[in-house]
């Protein structure tokens, strides 16, 4: 189950010019929208604990694996080793589409993965939807649901 909900979160870690440019042209906002979505993968990546939970709002929700986690839950026990996978498997994103209903912004992802994560092959596609609320600060990451299944 973990290395399924971190495959996911590997995933979303490689966005495509061409993901991009389609989510520009889909709302008002979705650059704006896209850049915190990345900026959340590449904190990820960098290792940057700090830099990914500052742009979750603080009543976020992950749901991955058949459970649901708080921020703070999250912060304890899976950010870590969410930051580990992605820096071991490589992704890339297949499609990502940007949504806005006013304040509120919902991105929907699909990605691949192939690598080796402590001595495990991995081969998978995974799904993300990352659900964002526009706040003085810019837009923050309320909700985030990963699923993945082999390939």
């Amino acid at each position: 189950m973990f290395v399924t909900a971190i495959s996911l979160l590997s995933i979303l870690l490689t966005p495509t010019s061409t993901a991009q440019a389609s989510a520009t042209a889909a709302t008002p906002d979705s650059a704006a929208i896209v850049a915190a979505v990345a900026a959340f993968h590449a904190a990820l990546v960098a290792g940057d604990s700090v830099g990914a939970l500052a742009l979750l709002a603080p009543d976020a929700v992950i749901l991955e694996s058949g459970d649901l986690e708080r921020r703070a839950d999250y912060a304890s026990h899976h950010l870590g080793a969410d930051m580990a996978f992605v820096r071991a498997v490589p992704s890339t994103r297949v499609t990502t589409e940007v949504f806005q209903d006013g304040g509120t912004a919902w991105v929907a992802s699909v990605t691949t993965s192939k690598g080796t994560f402590r001595d495990r092959p991995i081969s998978s596609q995974g799904a993300e939807l990352m659900v964002l609320s526009r706040t003085d600060a810019g837009w923050r990451i309320r909700a985030i649901h990963w699923s993945s299944r082999r390939l």
